[in-house]
This record gives structure tokens, sequence and C-alpha cells, in this order.
């Protein structure tokens, strides 16, 4: 396959760098990754704090909305082992493939400065206004040549949702409207409605992300639909720490086998996951048809409520694809038993007892199989590469 340049995808979380080269073909337009991947843990550089602290969150966003960083000398030297990790593994991949002429997307968490080009606020990590300017930087000081600057960070979820409707096998491909809940490190929402990504930050009047429910409990929404999430959940009902957990190797997986061999506090745990994701899978449903049922508080409080009027009203969906580790689980031996078939069972009753829903709406999700395990390998830095294409493919034409 004849490739004019080096594609490669970013996904920046908090502890370290992932890259991988994409494959890619223009006629017809299709994306998947290669074998050559790249990673780079921040602690692995010279400088990096380990006990960073962030300067404080309300201090952040005021300085965001006021477009003056003034940058601590430990966010400027954390800063520095950040931008540093994500130019090697740049580097790292262009010596693998061995072409100096690259495009790059990059993924990474926290707000984005007005430019998309750096990052403005994070919960956990240095603010660095200047993030795609200093990779170039370093890069360019090595003759690696970009054929287009990067053209913005993107956000985890949005890039889920474009891996999957570009990318060969991907969950929203050849569907007009479909939802996407990724479990990972954290929980990632994403939608295509009426045949277009729509980010939802732009549906933030009539339909919520994961992170902002909560349940009867106080418990967020994304511990029950992400891979940390599962652990506290078994965590708090079996009294191991989750720091035991993970020094035991228990994840999602393990939890699961224990709930197969009777063990009660695993099978409580998952009796709680599948009843919450039956009710998030619920509440997509009848957001999109009927307006929100509130079926949820918010975890803050001050979050305007929701609309139950917006353009997409008497939609259906045609597929819930689920994405990263909980796909993963889900489509599992282990996984179908003590989740999969509960939730869809628990769902399937949610949709004949609702009020909103009319009969033939009923009728289009019982009498299907919607629920779509994505099986896309690193859907974050596929989306981002994907990105980066289709950013430079509208700027050369």
């Amino acid at each position: 396959m004849s490739q004019k340049f080096t594609l490669i995808g970013i996904d920046g979380g908090a502890t370290k760098v992932n890259g991988w080269i994409l494959n890619y073909t223009e006629n017809p337009l299709s994306f998947s990754l290669s074998d050559f991947n790249a990673e780079k843990k921040y602690s692995e550089l010279e400088g990096h704090i380990s006990d960073f602290t962030p300067v404080a969150l309300q201090t952040q966003l005021q300085e965001m909305e006021s477009k003056k960083f003034n940058l601590t000398a430990d966010e400027k030297q954390q800063g520095n082992t950040y931008t540093q990790s994500c130019a090697d593994v740049i580097e790292t991949l262009v010596n693998k493939k061995k072409n100096n002429q690259i495009i790059v997307g990059i993924g990474m968490p926290g707000l984005k400065t007005e430019n998309k080009r750096g990052l403005s606020a994070l919960a956990n990590g240095p603010r660095i206004p200047q993030y795609s300017d200093r990779v170039e930087q370093i890069l360019k000081e090595k003759g690696i040549e970009f054929l287009s600057p990067i053209a913005h960070i993107g956000s985890d979820a949005d890039y889920c949702g474009i891996g999957e409707n570009y990318a060969d096998g991907g969950g929203f491909k050849d569907v007009y409207n479909a939802y996407y809940l990724g479990g990972g490190t954290g929980a990632a929402d994403a939608l295509k409605l009426r045949g277009e990504l729509v980010p939802l930050d732009k549906t933030k009047p009539w339909l919520a992300k994961t992170w902002e429910f909560k349940n009867e409990s106080g418990i967020s929404l994304e511990r029950y639909a992400s891979a940390s999430g599962i652990q506290f959940i078994y965590s708090s009902k079996s009294g191991i720490s989750t720091e035991e957990l993970n020094n035991q190797e228990i994840y999602p997986p393990q939890i699961a086998e224990k709930a197969i061999n009777g063990e009660d506090a695993a099978a409580e745990a998952f009796k709680d996951i599948s009843k919450y994701l039956a009710l998030l899978f619920y509440d997509r449903i009848t957001s999109l048809y009927c307006g929100t049922q509130n079926l949820f508080e918010f975890v803050n409080p001050k979050r305007d409520s929701l609309s139950n009027e917006h353009f997409y009203i008497n939609d259906t969906f045609e597929r819930i694809v689920i994405g990263q580790r909980l796909g993963d689980l889900m489509s599992s031996v282990s996984g179908t038993k003590v989740l999969t078939i509960p939730l869809q069972k628990m769902l399937n009753q949610y949709i004949k007892d609702s009020d909103c829903l009319s009969n033939s709406v009923k009728d289009h999700y019982l009498n299907k199989d919607f629920l779509f395990f994505s099986k896309l390998r690193e859907a974050p830095a596929l989306g981002a590469g994907i990105d980066a294409y289709l950013s430079y493919s509208k700027n050369t034409k």
C-alpha cells in the first residue's frame, strides 16, 4: 500500500503517551491501525515530578477565562515532560516507518485553549498552553517535517466516535443513528445522529454525558461503565481496597470470573453494574425519542436541567456501540453471563414498561439485537489520526 506520508495518532493520558501509525487508503477512504506502536511514561523522563500538585481548578478556570496563564515553575517543568514524551513517541514511530513527512493527531484530557492547540485546564496535570507548538518545535529540530501543523488537540470521546465512524469494522459505519459508550480509564460518550457525528458538547441542553449523572446513592454513572470504576464498585462490596486489587491483578475480567464462581461480593457488584448500565441505555433511547425522563440526578447540582425538546425528537437508534475495555468485558464469555444477559433483560423490561415510547418504537428495540461490541483497538489514537487526516485533506483541497 503506497502512503505519501506517515499518519500518526496520539492518545495522551495522565501518566503516559501512546502512539500508533495508521494505515490508510484514499480510494476508497479507509483506516486501520498498523503494527507500529510506541509509548512513553512521563515518569521515564528526567525532571518528572512524581508528586505534582495541580493549581487549584478554580484558579485555572479564571486564568483560562482571562487568557492570562500564570504558570508555576512546577507546571513548566512537568509540562516539559509531557511534550517531550509526545515528541519522543512520534520520533520513535517515524524512525520505524522511515518516512519523516508526517501528519499527527493528538487527543489529551483537559480543557483546551482558544485555538485548540494547547491545554488550559487539567484536573490532574500541568497546564500547557503551547503544547502543539512545543511538540512541533522539538521534532522540526530533528529534521521531521509536518506536512500540516497539528490542527487541534481533541477529546477521547470525540475520537472514539471518529474511529467508529471511519475505521474498518467501526460500529458507526453504515448506520444513521447510533450511540457509543466506551469504558476504559473513564467513560467516553459519542453520538451519530442523522448520519452525522454530533459531539455531546452540542447536546448539552437535552443529553448529558455519562460522568455527569449520579444514582440515588450519589455514585457517578462513570463508575459503572469504566474499568477502574468497576473495580471501585467491587471494592465497596468486598472490602478489598482498589490498591490491593491492582496488586493482585484483579480487574473486571477476574471479578466477572469470581461472580460466575459464586462469590457474593462480585455477584452483587455485577447486579448493580447491569442495573445502572441498563438504565443509562434506556435514558439514551428515551431522551432521543421523547425527551428526558429525568432518571438520574447530576453530579454538579448547578448543571442546567435537561430539555424535553430537541432537533432529533422521535428518532431511534439503530445501534448502541460499546467499546474499549467495557466492550471487551461484555463480549467475553464470563462478561456475557454476569453482565450482558442481565443488562439486556432489564433494558428490555424498561422498554416494555415505558410510558413514552410508542408501540412501534418498542417493537423496533425488542425485535432486534441493537447492542454492538466494538473490536476497534486503541480507539482514541485511531480517531486522533483519522481526524488529522480529514483536517489535512480539507485544508489541501
